[in-house]
C-alpha cells in the first residue's frame, strides 16, 4: 500500500470563485455609501429642526384683554403660514411677566427696580412653515398680522433667515455633489472587483462554450451567486453601520434625537438591494465580455 498522502481536490462548482475577498470589498464599498447615506439623513433631519425653529414675534398692545389675545391667536393659527405639528399650530403665548423673568435670568439685571414698571409687552411666538421662510414672504406675513386689531408690532431677524437659507442651499448642493461622485466611485470599485474575480474563471467559461453550453446556461450560476454575495455584503455593511451608529449615540449627546428609525431601516434595506443589484449588473457585464473573447484574448 502506498503510504504517500493522497491529495483530495474538491470538484469546482460552476460559478464559484474566491468570493471571500469579493464580499469583503463590496461590503466595505457599501459601508462607505451607507455612512454617507446616514450623514444625509442626519443632515436632512437637522435641516428640518432648524427650519421648524424659525419664528416671528407678535407683540400685542398694552392692556390687551385675554379675550382679545385669544381672538388674535385663533386668527393667526388658522393661517397657512403657521407651522403645524400633528395638526396643532405652533404658537406660544409669552406674557410680559414671563418675559421679564427671562430677561432678569439672562442678564442678571432687574429693570423694574429703576423703571418702577414692566415696559415689556405680551407676545405670541409663531413658528413659520418652511415654504414661507423667505424675507419677502415674512415681510408680507408681518404686514398682514400687524393689520389685525390689537397687534402692536411683528418682528423677526432678517439676516438670520437669509443666512440660514443660503447655508442650507450650499450644504445641499455640496452633499449632492459628493453623493454623485461617491456613487460613481463605488460602482466602479465593485465592478472592477467582480471583473477581477471572474478573470480566473475565463477558461472554465470557454470550456463550457466548447462543449455546446448556451450563454444563458453559463451565466445563470454566476448571476445567482452574484445576487447572493451582493446581499451578504449588504447585510455586513448594514451591521457595521448599525454598530457605528450605536457607538456614536453613546459619544454624541442628543444625536439620537436626529434619527428617524423608519428611514434608517430603509437605508439598511437599500444597502442590501444595492449590493445585489450592482453585483448582478457587474457580473452580467463581465460575463458578456468573457463570452465574446477570442481564445488568444483569454491569455
Amino acid at each position: 500500500m502506498n503510504k504517500q498522502e493522497k491529495k483530495v481536490r474538491r470538484k469546482k462548482k460552476v460559478g464559484s470563485y474566491q468570493y471571500g475577498s469579493v464580499i469583503f470589498s463590496v461590503a466595505l464599498a457599501l459601508f462607505v455609501v451607507g455612512l454617507f447615506g446616514m450623514l444625509l439623513l442626519h443632515t436632512n433631519r437637522l435641516t428640518s429642526v432648524i427650519q421648524e425653529n424659525i419664528e416671528i414675534q407678535v407683540y400685542l398692545n398694552k392692556n390687551t384683554s385675554e379675550n382679545q389675545r385669544n381672538r388674535i391667536q385663533r386668527e393667526i393659527s388658522t393661517s397657512p403660514y403657521v407651522l403645524k405639528k400633528e395638526e396643532k399650530p405652533q404658537i406660544v403665548f409669552i406674557s410680559k411677566e414671563e418675559a421679564a423673568k427671562q430677561f432678569v435670568k439672562d442678564t442678571g439685571e432687574d429693570f423694574s427696580e429703576f423703571l418702577g414698571d414692566n415696559p415689556l409687552r405680551d407676545a405670541l411666538v409663531v413658528n413659520i412653515a418652511p415654504e414661507f421662510q423667505t424675507n419677502a414672504k415674512l415681510d408680507s406675513i408681518g404686514n398682514k398680522i400687524e393689520a389685525i386689531s390689537g397687534v402692536f408690532e411683528v418682528t423677526f431677524v432678517e439676516s438670520l433667515v437669509d443666512s440660514i437659507n443660503k447655508n442650507l442651499r450650499n450644504i445641499g448642493l455640496i452633499l449632492m455633489g459628493f453623493a454623485t461622485i461617491l456613487l460613481i466611485v463605488v460602482v466602479m470599485l465593485i465592478n472592477n472587483t467582480i471583473k477581477l474575480a471572474l478573470f480566473s474563471q475565463r477558461f472554465l467559461i470557454r470550456s463550457m462554450q466548447l462543449v455546446g453550453a448556451t450563454s444563458g446556461f453559463i451565466k445563470k450560476p454566476f448571476l445567482k451567486r452574484a445576487l447572493f454575495h451582493g446581499a451578504i455584503a449588504g447585510v455586513i455593511s448594514a451591521l457595521l453601520l448599525y454598530g457605528l451608529l450605536q457607538f456614536a449615540n453613546t459619544k454624541i449627546e442628543r444625536l439620537v434625537e436626529l434619527q428617524q428609525e423608519v428611514f434608517i431601516m430603509a437605508l439598511y434595506g437599500l444597502l442590501i438591494i444595492l449590493g445585489s443589484f450592482i453585483a448582478f449588473i457587474s457580473t452580467y457585464r463581465a460575463m458578456n465580455k468573457y463570452l465574446k473573447m477570442s481564445l488568444d484574448e483569454l491569455y
